[in-house]
């Protein structure tokens, strides 16, 4: 079905960090020319009717400060480089609501133009026309507390270890152990797929008999976020063979299926998507250079996730605390007054119980998901005493408590403060 507007002016905005040795103006109105009708020479072409109709626009340029040294090598050369902060924007009419094609125009070729020495994507503005052609989240954590059956507070997660390596029977017997333990959620590491010695259906198949033998004793499903990613079919295939087993929730690594991949499974998933951003590094890491997490994030929620990644605090990566809670934060703000799209954010990298007080006092409520790896299964009593003892350190933050305190009465919890 063809996308129509009843409002032409309709229009989408972003905002940069630019960094620029050129007469920053004249840096704005390149980027702008360079991203929607512009070229490198003036062609006749380029009417004004036509620029006024779908050229981009600059919507402000604030100066912040100078530099006698530009941010990344190579920028061109110049006595000053400024630093400002450069809003755009576009008239919807010219790409429709599609995602793939936001993309292209915020973050194409812009950021290797001459005039550009450091540039950072800080935020997207998308009309409602793009909630009408998304789904967003199927999910989100009411449908995941639903199918889990767990109501309230965080949900107590790990990441199977080894990342790789394990067989389907000793991946089965993990599992068996964190079941044991009274875990809510496990996934698979974004490096398990579908490998010789640890074949997908082989391992969703002895896995979902130990998860689905638990929760008819209990009344509670753990749930297991599947790795599918890989081309369209697979992803499809896998998905069905998870859902043939009365399993909750898949997993996809973003950056790896793009954004197009998304859209499609989205269309066909009928559960849970646990979205993974393995590859977000070489998006962000560079200070002067990338997209902030604010931004990225909502195309992916708009794509259809419902669980996204957003490291941890104190993480064994190079990510700060503070960008860390922006992350986690940014999830939860609706995207819409008609259509939140709000997801799950889902912390993990070298968790423990003593970031649980942080994280719940960060972000302020305790809907997430936090994966452990080796903070749970490096207990000394056990993967069991491994679960509790980081259960327990997250009710004791609900709590107010501190951890020395509650871990009086709670032996998992005092054994692992001596490990953690």
């Amino acid at each position: 079905m063809r996308w129509a507007t009843n409002n032409v002016d309709e229009r989408f905005y972003a905002t940069y960090w630019l960094e620029t040795g050129d007469d920053p103006a004249r840096a704005a109105e390149i980027i702008a020319g360079e991203q929607s009708s512009g070229t490198f020479l003036k062609l006749a072409a380029e009417t004004p009717a036509l620029k006024k109709r779908s050229g981009a626009q600059v919507e402000s340029l604030t100066i912040l400060d100078t530099s006698t040294q530009p941010s990344l090598p190579g920028g061109k050369r110049s006595n000053v480089y400024t630093r400002c902060l450069l809003k755009l924007s576009w008239p919807l009419s010219n790409i429709g609501p599609c995602l793939p094609s936001v993309f292209s125009t915020v973050a194409g070729n812009l950021f290797e133009l001459a005039q550009v020495s450091g540039l950072r994507l800080l935020d997207l503005e998308l009309p409602e026309a793009f909630a009408q052609a998304y789904p967003g989240p199927a999910f989100g954590m009411p449908g995941t507390r639903r199918l889990s059956g767990k109501q309230t507070g965080p949900f107590i997660g790990t990441i199977i270890k080894p990342s790789v390596g394990l067989n389907a029977v000793e991946t089965a017997e993990q599992v068996q152990m964190l079941v044991a333990g009274d875990i809510d959620f496990i996934k698979d590491d974004e490096l398990q797929a579908d490998g010789t010695y640890c074949p997908f259906e082989e391992r969703v198949e002895r896995v979902m008999q130990i998860v689905n033998r638990a929760a008819d004793q209990s009344g509670k499903k753990v749930m297991v976020a599947f790795n599918i990613t890989g081309d369209l079919d697979q992803m499809r295939h896998r998905h069905d063979f998870v859902l043939a087993h009365k399993g909750t929730c898949v997993m996809v690594c973003l950056n790896s299926i793009g954004l197009a991949g998304m859209s499609a499974f989205r269309k066909h998933s009928q559960l849970p998507i646990h979205a993974h951003r393995a590859g977000w590094g070489y998006l962000n890491r560079s200070p002067a250079l990338g997209w902030e997490f604010a931004a990225w994030q909502k195309i992916w929620r708009l794509a259809g996730v419902d669980h996204l990644h957003v490291n941890g605090l104190r993480n064994k990566f190079s990510e700060s605390d503070e960008s860390v809670i922006a992350a986690a934060r940014s999830v939860g703000i609706p995207l819409y007054a008609q259509a939140p799209m709000t997801a799950v954010p889902v912390f993990s990298s070298a968790q423990t119980g003593l970031q649980a007080h942080d994280t719940i006092k960060a972000i302020g409520h305790s809907d997430l998901i936090v994966t452990a790896g080796g903070g749970i299964f490096g207990h000394p009593d056990g993967v069991a005493a491994g679960v509790r003892a980081l259960r327990q350190a997250y009710e004791a933050a609900e709590a107010g408590t501190t951890l020395s305190h509650y871990s009086q009465e709670h032996p998992e919890l005092k054994r692992a403060l001596t490990f953690w």
